[in-house]
């Protein structure tokens, strides 16, 4: 279950950022992100490729780590400066599904999985298997942002975008 609502989800983000590509490329350079348009193909590839791998239960760590990875580019270049709630465009809804992605890949993709059926759901297991979600993750995250992403640069208020401010007019 845990699987199929995460990997959903990933999916249908995905598939929107796919179907809009322009769109989201536009979003993605508004938000300080270089390379837009690569980065929109780039986000759609592998939400759809992760959520994918993890509805079927495929590489379930690996594909836990590119979840983690993208909330945590999302988390950064987006909703930490808004607080935790998701309501303010906090970062509450990323933290969640990067948590619950490392504890999938703790708890292991299922008996009714790829991974199962070829065997591979015992090798890398448990803690191990968490710590390889988070790890790859965040460094997967740190990578591109310190690659593609450089925070914008703050509007400028009204008064000063017109060279003069209130009590300057004598």
């Amino acid at each position: 279950m845990l699987r199929t609502a995460i990997g959903g989800t990933m999916i249908t983000h995905g598939v929107r950022h796919g179907r809009t590509l322009d769109g989201t490329a536009g979003w993605f350079q508004s938000i300080g992100f270089r390379k837009p348009r690569l980065q929109a193909q780039l986000s759609a590839a592998v939400e759809i490729g992760a959520g994918a791998a993890l509805v079927a239960g495929a590489a379930t760590p690996l594909a836990a780590s590119s979840v983690v990875g993208t909330m945590g580019v999302a988390a950064r270049s987006v909703h930490l400066p808004n607080g935790f709630f998701v309501n303010a465009e906090g970062y509450e809804y990323v933290a969640n599904l990067a948590v619950a992605s490392v504890a999938l890949a703790a708890l292991g993709p299922g008996r009714w999985s790829v991974d199962a059926a070829l065997g591979l759901d015992r090798r890398l297991t448990g803690h191990k298997a968490a710590a390889l979600a988070a790890a790859l993750g965040v460094a997967g995250a740190a990578a591109q942002l310190a690659v593609y992403w450089r925070r914008p640069a703050p509007e400028a208020p009204a008064d000063s975008a017109r060279g003069t401010a209130e009590g300057d007019a004598a």
